[in-house]
């Protein structure tokens, strides 16, 4: 379901989450790279943040994690998108949109 607009920003995370992981699994530390790559360094997520929302996400079914082995050889938890999280991927986005668009509409009238 998607959130109220009251409660946007703060799934604004969530979101970006989302939006990697509908690319391919990635692990924690890829994930908060993705997000600084493609926010061209404007967004630098703390991993504080990025696990709590992980695990909320989680929690919600919208993501599936496991074990694997990272680039450096290291044991490190994978996380995919699931059905339920594509769906709300695409909700949260269509809220996001309407969102900027009603911002950007006030921030361009004199």
């Amino acid at each position: 379901m998607a959130r109220d607009t009251s409660d946007l920003l703060h799934g604004t995370l969530d979101l970006l989450i989302l939006k990697a992981l509908a690319w391919e699994p990635m692990h924690g530390y890829g994930l908060s790279k993705w997000i600084e790559q493609r926010t061209r360094n404007e967004l630098e997520i703390v991993d504080s943040a990025l696990y709590k929302a992980l695990h909320r996400l989680e929690d919600g079914k919208a993501i599936g994690a496991e074990w694997g082995v990272s680039d450096n050889n290291r044991r490190a938890k994978y996380y995919s998108i699931t059905a339920r999280g594509r769906h709300l991927l695409r909700a949260e986005t269509a809220t996001w949109k309407r969102y900027v668009a009603a911002v950007s509409h006030v921030l361009e009238t004199a």
